[in-house]
Parts: structure tokens; sequence; C-alpha cells
């Protein structure tokens, strides 16, 4: 796009013809907020955010540095054992970030003729990490398809090293990756399997290790795991863990760690605190899961179109982007806030409404949710796709 007023106006003017601009709107709380990611309702448990007003006391509101500099603090430090400890491997690293952690981690263990092997719906930091690293080599399969990676992965020159690369939940679906047919094409081939579990981690699996416990597999399976602070545990920034070697090469390679400034202590202090009651309250993860069972039973009854999903991202289909924004216009206004996503975020004609279950909701709540729905669905013309004027939308993406 060139530099001038005109070209930025007929940019915007673009966006806003194919109905897919996005707009900010600070959280009501007389909505009940059915689009978070906040799965187990530590965003706002009381203890979570004690922990971590009494570190800023201490430690102040900032690292002051990046973590090679003087930003690493003992939180940081004991939060990293920590992680190890939960993940069951050698070494974690803290990111500000997963979209950092993911650019970092490519970024530091792909050569530029290494051969990348990546799901098709993967989050977007993982696409962008994939074409940074300029490799030539970058293949994407159908979605979910173990057999279609292990077709690229034994088509590839064997001489090169190589990468299958993927969520463990998907984000906009709710499905799960075929992590153990993938970690046995990646076996096969001897690659690496590397999986960004930002949504299953503290979700899936007995002890809220996420997907890799779920499917029974550890970092022999899987070398490689990132996740995320910001879902299931209620705070912020990212980690990745893996053997001690792995993390190693990290600390060393990764610019997106080395080149930026710590998370604050205290987000450390909070996160303690989060993975510790995720660890030892395990009625949330139950409650959780009774919900999501509770939600699909309701949308069954009602024969919405909700996708095929056992975690707690529940999308509803519907298409177009005037109906998702349609939906979730009258959504809100009874009561519900639910996101509508549109293109680029998902596939052209697929717009949905994203649901999200949590820890904090209860059972009336989802109840009321589905009543809202049958209500919504009901509605001739947001079947039909109605325009609704994008001021009044909500959040959107």
């Amino acid at each position: 796009m060139r530099c001038t007023p005109e070209a930025r106006a007929a940019a915007l003017h673009d966006i806003d013809t194919r109905r897919l601009r996005r707009r900010r709107v600070p959280n009501d709380d007389r909505q009940v907020n059915f689009c978070s990611n906040d799965y187990l309702g530590l965003a706002r448990d009381p203890e979570v955010a004690a922990a971590m007003a009494s570190a800023a006391r201490l430690h102040g509101a900032g690292a002051g540095a990046s973590h090679l500099v003087s930003g690493h603090s003992t939180e940081h430090d004991a939060l990293e054992h920590e992680l190890a400890e939960f993940t069951e491997r050698e070494r974690a690293l803290v990111f500000s970030t997963g979209y950092m952690a993911n650019l970092g981690v490519l970024a530091a263990l792909v050569d530029r003729n290494d051969v990348l092997v990546c799901d098709e719906l993967n989050h977007a930091s993982l696409i962008d990490a994939a074409r940074l690293t300029r490799t030539p080599h970058h293949l994407r399969y159908t979605h979910a398809d173990a057999g279609a990676a292990a077709e690229l992965l034994r088509s590839a020159d064997s001489a090169l090293g190589a990468f299958v690369i993927t969520d463990g939940v998907f984000s906009m679906d709710g499905d799960l990756a075929p992590l153990p047919a993938l970690a046995a094409a990646a076996r096969a081939r001897q690659a690496w399997l590397v999986v960004d579990d930002a949504h299953g981690i503290g979700v899936l699996g007995d002890g809220g290790r996420g997907s890799c416990e779920f499917f029974g597999l550890g970092t022999k399976e899987v070398p490689v795991l990132i996740g995320t602070f910001g879902k299931a545990l209620g705070t912020f920034g990212a980690f990745v863990a893996g053997d001690g070697d792995v993390i190693e090469l990290l600390i060393q390679r990764a610019r997106t760690y080395i080149y930026t400034t710590a998370l604050p202590p205290a987000v450390a202090t909070a996160t303690r605190h989060a993975l510790k009651k995720m660890r030892l309250e395990k009625w949330r993860r139950e409650h959780l899961h009774s919900l999501v069972a509770h939600f699909r039973d309701g949308v069954r009854q009602r024969g919405l179109p909700v996708s095929d999903s056992s975690t707690p991202i529940q999308p509803l289909l519907l298409g177009s982007e005037d109906k998702a924004l349609a939906a979730s216009h009258r959504l809100g206004e009874l009561g519900y806030r639910v996101t509508a996503i549109r293109p680029p975020t998902v596939p052209v004609g697929t717009s949905r409404l994203r649901i999200t279950l949590s820890t904090a909701h209860s059972v009336a709540q989802v109840d009321g949710l589905l009543a809202a729905l049958d209500q919504v669905m009901g509605d001739d013309a947001i079947v039909a796709g109605a325009s609704v004027h994008e001021s009044v939308t909500g959040v959107v993406a």
C-alpha cells in the first residue's frame, strides 16, 4: 500500500464494503461474557489478584529490562521451575506473549532449508513464524489430516531436517489435533513435533496438562510444547517447555526472548498462584466440562449448527459476515456477549459466533444463553442475513 491518505482511505473503504472492519468495545458488566478464554475463571479470582497486588508492592510494576540484562527475577525463575515440573519436562522458558513464543521457537530451531509441515488452520502466530523462517519448504496439510501430513513428510527431501507444527486445540473450531498420528508420522521421518497448546493447557487431561496429557504423549513424542498464561491460567504471558538443551538454545537464539522486556514479576507471581490453584482445584475442570456437556445437549435439542467440539470452544456456524454480525448484535441486546468471527480469522464462508464456556458460568447462565440463541436463530431477518450497522455490533474479529 502506498503511504498516501488516498491509499489509506481506499484500504479502509475496501474493509468496510466486505463487512470486515473490527472495532473494540469496552466490556459491559451487564452482559454475560460468553467469548472470553478465561476457561477456569481464574482471571478474576480474588486470591490470584491479591497475589499480583502484593507482588507489585514488593517488586514494582515492571521488570525494568530483558531477562538477559536484569529483568529475570526470582519469581520468573520459580515459575519456570514449576512449569517444567507441571509439564513433566526438563526445563521451561517464560516469554512475554504467546505470539512471541511461537515466533521465537521457530526462528531459533529451524534452519533455512528445513521442511515445515503445518496444519492449514494453525494460529496466525504459527503461520507468521513459519513464513519468517524463509524456508522454501513451508508445506500445509488439510486441517487435522495426519495422513496428509505424513505424505508431505515422505515426499520431502530426506536429507533435510523436518518439523510438524500444529495447535493442540484449534482456537476457532475447538477441535483437537490428531496428536498421536502426527507424533507417529514425525517419528517415522525423524522430525520434531511442535505443539502450541494455548487452548488445551489447564482444560484437558486429568491433571490439566493439556492435549499431550489427554493423548498420553510425553516429551519424546512432543519435543516442543508451547503454552500461554492468558487462557486457562487467567494472567498474561507464555512459556515453552522441553529438554534442557532445547530451552538453552532458545535462550541463546530466540530474538523475541532476548530483545524484549521481561514480564513484570508480579505477573509471574500471579501465574504461579493460578498454576497452583489450577492443579489443586480439580473441580474447576469438572464444572467446566459439565457445562460443555450441558450446552451441547441444549444445542442438539434445538438443532443449532454448532460444530463437533468437546472443548469449551463452541462455534455456531452462520456462514455470512452479515448473519454473524446481526446475531452477535441481537445477543448483546438480550444480555449476552458473543463475538462474531469473520475472515480472515476464519475461512471465507464460515463466519460464526465463537461461544466459549468458563468455570465462572453457572448452569442458569448457560440455559439463558441457549434460550437467547433459540430466539435469535428464529429471527427471520437474522437467518436471511440482514445487515447491522457496524457501530452497534460490539467486538468482532
